[in-house]
């Protein structure tokens, strides 16, 4: 049986998105509940700017997550 290897730097996934300012709180407490698919950080508190680190196998589950909150996310690059 051969084992797959999948470098680090492969399995990394960043999308920086933009939330309304008065959202940024819940939405990082939320993704925090949800610590397996990833993690949220504040990029630019003015600008609502924050970036998602997950893996590429977990990005659709917590991208799907975050859009179900109905916060008004913008995914700025993926």
């Amino acid at each position: 049986m051969s084992k797959r290897i999948i470098s680090f730097a492969d399995a990394d996934k960043l999308v920086k998105a933009r939330v309304p300012r008065s959202e940024i709180q819940m939405l990082v407490k939320y993704v925090e509940g949800l610590g397996h698919l990833g993690v949220v950080t504040t990029i630019d508190k003015a600008a609502g700017e924050v970036l998602f680190q997950a893996t590429r196998d977990t990005w659709p589950d917590l991208r799907k997550a975050v859009e179900q909150m109905g916060l008004g996310i913008e995914f700025i690059e993926e």
